[in-house]
């Protein structure tokens, strides 16, 4: 589809890339992206990625919503000129089950899988960052093979331990904080997936691979 542009808010614009979840608007999304990160435009104060959209947030004092959305069709112009370069492949080790996955029983019971099967399963899989929200650091990753996919919990956690692996759905993502959440839960990575100290602060990007190890906790937390 051709990008559009439409006003969200009093100080915000979408730009829509595509009508459903594909590699081809995640792509688009990360190349202009990438353009805006480069040759910033001067009233825009933060960009917000989603699957197929990006949302623009603006000073509404330095420009309306017409002379942004006219800036950002000169970048949507340019858009298929953009070369990336190759997304990195980034190896998270997981201890599944027992206390650090509280989850992996019952979902397995619901994929009709022994807990053995489910973490081979995951471990076997080849993902890819969609994109970064719900809190900093929380990548979305797409690839999970559809035999895992499960629903949310119907309550949510109050807490869910930094560095949790879930699956909602089709998706799997492991929480860079303590948030409540209710997604399902069948393990734990020691890795920091989000520093404020560090640069870049999240460990992973749009677009990055991802690919999980199981290890037992004694090696994953030396």
């Amino acid at each position: 589809m051709r990008a559009e542009v439409h006003p969200s808010s009093d100080r915000s614009v979408v730009v829509r890339l595509g009508r459903q979840i594909s590699a081809e608007a995640r792509e688009r999304v990360r190349r202009l992206l990438w353009l805006l990160q480069a040759e910033p435009i001067a009233a825009v104060h933060s960009l917000h990625p989603a699957y197929c959209s990006v949302l623009v947030s603006f000073d509404p004092t330095r420009a309306t919503h017409a002379e942004v959305g006219r800036a950002l069709e000169g970048y949507l112009e340019r858009l298929e000129t953009v070369r990336l370069p190759e997304p990195r492949l980034v190896e998270i080790p997981v201890c599944y089950g027992g206390e650090h996955g509280p989850d992996l029983e019952e979902l397995a019971a619901h994929c009709g899988l022994a807990p053995s099967e489910v973490v081979e399963l995951h471990a076997a899989g080849d993902y890819t960052v969609d994109f970064l929200g719900f809190a900093p650091g929380f990548a979305y990753l797409s690839g999970l093979i559809p035999r895992l996919a499960t629903p949310r919990l119907a309550v949510p956690r109050r807490r869910v331990p930094a560095g949790s692996v879930g699956i909602a759905g089709e998706q799997t993502g492991v929480y860079p904080f303590s948030t409540p959440g209710g997604w399902r839960l069948i393990g734990r990575t020691p890795l920091k997936l989000f520093d404020a100290g560090r640069e870049p602060m999240s460990l992973l990007g749009i677009g990055d691979r991802v690919r999980f190890a199981a290890v037992e906790a004694e090696r994953a937390w030396q």
